[in-house]
């Protein structure tokens, strides 16, 4: 019988972590996470220490698990792995419609103040195109004066070189099939990946919203903290926020927690730690300590590979477990000159 993590002794989907890890260093009983509903969970860990090996072994859960999905930003390419032993497929180069984003986005994205001549020319194209070319028909045929669209021209021609706006773009029905989702983004630069990860979480979450999604999504995102500040950071926020009513997980994964937004850390009702060694960054996790917490976060912090404290808020626990074997291959070592 699995101790499971996010819910009280009721049934339903659960995915697979690892064991209690006693004082000694013996494993105890077994340990999942729920997912028979959605969560917002907070997962930290310096590098090397297994962080991004656990976002994959929950992975594996979800793909294992029947009316849940996952979807995996995976900026580094650890997770190919993934569709060797588990049903999940990989989408290399990921694409997105242009259409996916605001035009506020569109602002933010290129650097532009929405009150300028030119800010305020895409934005109103933006509002009526759905695609780059459309965006820069309506463009050329703006009333505007020429240096003005000349201006928007030029910032949709370098949004074109990155590569990442297709109609054919995954979509909601490609992110809620019932395998997990690998968007490999190791091919995209900051931008793109933004824009990707922008795109996917609005997409994930007004879907929820709008429809009755066959199967709740989990959203896991490796290395947050490059885009939790950009134009993906207002849709994310989002689902921090008031995804759970509809039904969106998400999963925050980080080498460096003192870099996300508190609210990140404060909304987070599961959060797994592995070691942490900077200052900063164990203090972004204990300025959020719950009271029901007796020890400080730093003298629970563990030292092994793969060991992690885990403070689940619906039971107010914090338990230590030692994280299982993934049975898929995991990308994440270092390559070293000796092999």
């Amino acid at each position: 019988m699995s101790h499971v993590l996010g819910r009280q002794a009721t049934p339903g989907p659960t995915a697979a972590l690892g064991s209690f890890l006693a004082r000694d260093g013996s494993a105890g009983a077994a340990v999942a996470l729920d997912l028979d509903r959605p969560h917002v969970s907070l997962l930290a860990g310096k590098r090397g220490s297994g962080k991004s090996y656990t976002l994959g072994v929950i992975a594996e859960g979800i793909s294992a698990a029947t009316g849940v999905t996952g979807i995996v930003i995976d900026p580094m390419g650890v997770f190919n792995g993934l569709a060797d032993g588990a049903a999940a497929t990989v989408v290399d180069h990921p694409t997105v419609a242009a259409d996916t984003l605001e035009p506020r986005d569109w602002c933010a994205l290129l650097d532009l103040e929405p009150t300028s001549a030119v800010g305020g020319l895409l934005w109103r194209i933006a509002e009526q195109a759905s695609t780059l070319d459309e965006m820069t028909e309506l463009a050329v045929d703006a009333d505007a004066p020429a240096g003005v669209v000349r201006a928007v021209k030029n910032h949709l021609r370098l949004a074109e070189q990155w590569d990442v706006f297709d109609p054919a773009g995954v979509d909601a029905t490609r992110l809620l099939d019932p395998a997990v989702t690998v968007l490999d983004a190791t091919q995209l630069n900051d931008k793109a990946l933004g824009v990707v990860t922008a795109a996917v979480a609005r997409t994930l979450y007004e879907t929820a919203v709008a429809d009755s999604i066959p199967r709740f999504p989990w959203l896991m995102i490796d290395e947050a903290q490059a885009v939790i500040d950009g134009i993906a950071g207002r849709p994310l926020r989002t689902i921090l926020t008031r995804g759970r009513h509809p039904g969106v997980s998400l999963v925050l994964a980080t080498q460096r927690p003192a870099a996300l937004p508190p609210v990140a850390i404060s909304q987070s009702d599961l959060l797994l730690s592995h070691r942490l060694t900077a200052t900063s960054d164990i203090e972004a996790l204990s300025a959020a300590r719950p009271t029901y917490i007796d020890a400080s976060i730093r003298d629970r912090l563990p030292d092994g590979v793969g060991e992690a404290v885990v403070i689940d808020d619906t039971t107010e626990s914090a338990v230590t477990v030692q994280v299982r074997e993934r049975r898929t291959p995991h990308g994440g070592d270092s390559p070293r000159v000796s092999e």
